[in-house]
């Protein structure tokens, strides 16, 4: 009875150990939540947004300008009281307008040269370049907006 249970229980923790964390890989999606409303953004709705370029750290991204990404979500940037980016770890960073509607300010879903995030960074990642690290959240996985 034991063999079974360890056959059956095996490639089941292999499979687990495999897959790709939560906000990462293939299918990753970035949640916009502003109250009640809710948005769904995968890699491939950000792509045909209007694209920018911004460095941090020595790393070129490419990504959308969160006013754009805010306005595709039907949310007025202008309305915006402050922004939340919540990291797949559970990770937050509270933001003011004056931090996150700059034009250099990105939700990056790429490197520069058009290669994929590192496993590192997940699907997503704010891209803040004039502010120090912690601001630069990883392996986003929602924007939260208080209006």
């Amino acid at each position: 009875m034991k063999k079974y249970l360890i056959a059956l229980l095996v490639p089941m923790l292999w499979l687990a150990a495999c897959a790709p964390p939560a906000g990462q890989g293939a299918g990753g999606v970035l949640l916009v939540t502003a109250g009640e409303f809710q948005k769904s953004f995968s890699v491939e709705a950000l792509q045909a947004l209007p694209a920018a370029e911004e460095s941090f750290n020595g790393v070129a991204y490419r990504g959308v300008a969160v006013a754009d990404l805010l306005d595709a979500a039907g949310v007025d940037p202008g309305a915006v009281k402050a922004f939340k980016a919540v990291a797949a770890d559970g990770y937050a960073v509270n933001y003011d307008p004056a931090q996150f509607l700059k034009e250099n300010v990105l939700v990056a879903y790429a490197l520069a040269d058009g290669s994929p995030m590192s496993a590192e960074d997940g699907d997503f990642r704010m891209v803040l370049p004039d502010e120090e690290g912690k601001l630069n959240v990883r392996m986003l996985t929602e924007l939260q907006i208080i209006q």
